[in-house]
């Protein structure tokens, strides 16, 4: 009787204080701040659709709202889709918002690279991929190896038309841009290592490591580094992954290594223009930095997760929406019809004619922002526009997803899918602030790669338009996975069929 007293005693004033923080909360839809625990129970509540809550809340709160984490944890984050607010930790108040150490800690499985780095770490690497990408002898490798890759994909589609066979079209586009991020990254087709398929074991890889990414960025540091030590959960699979990752590159290093001592001189050879090679022989065309294997590892591992998950993400969602909205498919085949261009091309002035397939795209990436989330630390005290106070003791979160979906930013249409909205009274692209369409970064971290990632996705989307009818299998369920890079968690699967006239 004692025990029941006491318990007694103890849960009825706990569950009274719970009833008074419920019904005292001035905005319902905010989570509910919990004794001890904060708001973390709302994340497990939702987190079958967590990016979506995310976007209610913010949506409710003026595009803005503090995350209040276990008391035990430092977890206080600030959730903003306010472009004012994007605008001033990017741009105009960019040295007070660095990636920092949460940011370093959580992605560890990139070491270096510029996924990671700050600061002049950051303008170095910077200056290294922006002569790579702008150089002229990259710009007329890229349609031979573009037309290699589309070429074994059209081996394959030739292969499944007419069989009625579902197919996952999320791996066949990750296995396609893989092929392109492989060449340009180490000069290597990845078939040269037989029938191992380092395009699954990578992507596999990459895709379980930012699961277990997005899970620290869910958990308290304390919970994810026990499950570390133990070798459990989605740490365990991270562990897994980040040995994959290192076994893999280092064998494209070893055989790039054993093919430069096999060279008589340097100048009895042209340099092969890819990435790992101009980082190991020092090639001053693209002003490369003195670096270590591991460096060059950090850095080939950043350049082909940069290419190939994003691109091939963006257009897996591309195609799916295609399937749900035939008549935008119809007007992209009568915009390929009614222009010169070639349609297995890799002409970048010749895609540029293609603005409704552009605007698509767009429209695509606003709704299913490969990157849904940036994280940012800030240096010191300071006030956003929005009036929020920041401090170095809490996490800024900016959401590109939840920005897409925002009616106080695209209007009460915004969960339409609109290409339309990106055409302007001439017949152009509209071009948005990035700050506002916040899919590439804004300010000095806007992506170096935008350009060549949209090449990718046009040429691909209209070779694949142009030969082939893709249907999505009944009742599939598309839906993005729980991770830092928006993935279908169950694939595309499709059946393809050949186009006849």
């Amino acid at each position: 009787m004692e025990i029941l007293a006491y318990l007694q005693f103890l849960i009825l004033p706990t569950a009274l204080l719970v009833v008074l923080l419920f019904f005292s909360r001035k905005n319902t839809n905010l989570p509910c701040n919990w004794p001890v625990f904060g708001m973390l129970p709302a994340v497990f509540s939702n987190s079958d659709r967590i990016l979506d809550k995310s976007t209610e809340i913010l949506e409710s709160n003026g595009g803005t709202f503090l995350f209040k984490g276990p008391w035990f944890a430092n977890m206080n984050i600030l959730f903003t889709s306010n472009p004012a607010d994007v605008h001033h930790i990017m741009s105009a108040n960019y040295s007070a918002y660095t990636k920092g150490a949460e940011w370093k800690k959580k992605f560890d499985v990139f070491g270096g690279s510029l996924l990671k780095s700050d600061l002049d770490d950051w303008k170095n690497h910077r200056v290294f991929i922006r002569g790579f990408l702008s150089h002229q002898r990259f710009q007329q490798q890229m349609p031979k190896i573009f037309q290699d890759s589309m070429g074994e994909l059209f081996q394959t589609l030739d292969r499944l038309s007419g069989q009625e066979v579902p197919v996952d079209f999320q791996h066949l586009l990750s296995k396609h841009v893989f092929h392109i991020a492989c060449r340009m990254a180490t000069g290597y087709d990845p078939s040269c290592f037989g029938i191992d398929s380092h395009e699954t074991r990578f992507s596999g890889a990459i895709s379980d490591a930012f699961e277990a990414i997005f899970a620290r960025h869910i958990l308290p540091e304390s919970v994810w580094r026990f499950q570390n030590w133990l070798g459990v959960g989605k740490e365990k699979k991270l562990k897994d992954a980040w040995l994959t990752l290192d076994h893999l590159l280092s064998q494209y290093i070893s055989l790039k290594q054993k093919e430069l001592s096999n060279r008589a001189t340097m100048e009895d050879v042209e340099v092969d223009f890819n990435a790992l090679e101009l980082q190991m022989i020092g090639n001053k065309a693209v002003e490369p930095l003195s670096i270590s294997r591991e460096v060059i590892r950090d850095n080939v591992l950043g350049i082909m997760f940069a290419t190939h998950d994003t691109t091939s993400t963006a257009l897996t969602w591309f195609f799916w929406l295609l399937t749900k909205h035939p008549e935008v498919e119809i007007k992209i085949r009568q915009e390929m019809k009614d222009g010169t261009a070639e349609l297995v091309t890799f002409d970048a002035e010749e895609m540029s004619k293609m603005v409704y397939l552009h605007a698509t795209l767009c429209e695509t990436l606003r709704l299913f922002p490969p990157v849904p989330f940036m994280e940012r630390t800030p240096v010191h005290d300071d006030t956003l526009p929005c009036g929020h106070r920041t401090n170095n003791k809490m996490m800024v979160i900016i959401s590109s997803y939840a920005m897409g979906r925002m009616a106080s930013i695209w209007g009460e249409d915004c969960h339409e899918f609109k290409p339309e909205r990106w055409i302007n009274d001439d017949g152009g692209i509209k071009h948005e602030p990035p700050h506002k369409f916040f899919v590439f970064n804004t300010g000095q971290r806007v992506c170096l790669g935008k350009d060549f990632a949209f090449n990718v996705m046009k040429a691909t989307a209209m070779a694949i338009i142009n030969k082939y009818d893709v249907k999505m299998v009944e009742n599939h369920i598309v839906k993005p996975k729980l991770s830092t890079i928006l993935q279908m968690e169950h694939g595309l699967m499709v059946t393809v069929g050949k186009r006849y006239g």
